[in-house]
């Protein structure tokens, strides 16, 4: 129910883990192997001689000595830098807007999921067999160029209390999102989801009588 692209993701991911095995068996096996160890050892003596013909070529002002000396360090900086702002941007698509309507005339109406989850929380009020809601909403895939074209899907959760039948929880759920569709005068989407947390583990057991 968000904006993260999981296939980009796993391609990503699976790309970097194909790139680090080499570097990690190649680790390993020159910790146990002393042929390979030597031939590592022959390879870093190369390459940082190279580094050192290469710094020569741009040299810069004390303390740097070396524009490659800057230049280096700072593409894998750029790299962390962007992958934090990649991951920033992952997930997302929360609203706070649960439904919205346009009309030509009268403009466009918005209802703040706020009072759909006080309405939920106030329907569950006195209820033994559930301890904690929320109720929250999320632009669909596609809606962050378009919000106006797609309502907002929303995410009932229920924490049920410990005994409760879960085939009373289920209606109950039901009943709640029937519920919603008679305060937002339409059918929505919602992803409901049963489960347990904190308040769950220290709520007294219910037994349905």
């Amino acid at each position: 129910m968000n904006n993260t692209n999981r296939a980009l993701n796993r391609i990503i991911l699976a790309i970097t883990g194909l790139a680090l095995l080499p570097a990690g068996v190649l680790a390993a096996g020159a910790a146990l192997v002393p042929a390979l160890a030597e031939q590592w050892t022959t390879v870093t003596s190369g390459l940082l001689e190279r580094w050192r013909h290469l710094l020569a070529t741009a040299p810069a002002p004390d303390p740097l000595g070396s524009w490659w000396a800057l230049a280096v360090p700072a593409l894998p900086l750029l790299g962390a830098v962007a992958s934090v702002v990649w991951l920033t941007r992952q997930g997302g698509g929360r609203t706070g807007t649960a439904a919205l309507a346009q009309d030509p005339e009268l403009g466009d109406t918005a209802v703040d999921v706020s009072y759909l989850a006080a309405a939920v929380e106030e329907a569950l009020e006195g209820n033994r067999a559930v301890v904690g809601s929320s109720l929250t909403a999320w632009r669909g895939r596609g809606n962050r160029r378009n919000k106006r074209n797609t309502s907002p899907k929303l995410r009932l959760t229920l924490q049920a209390r410990k005994g409760a039948s879960p085939r009373e929880v289920a209606d109950l759920a039901e009943g709640l999102v029937c519920g919603i569709d008679a305060l937002l005068g339409h059918r929505s989407t919602v992803l409901v989801r049963i489960g347990s947390g904190p308040r769950t583990k220290l709520a007294r057991a219910h037994r349905p009588g």
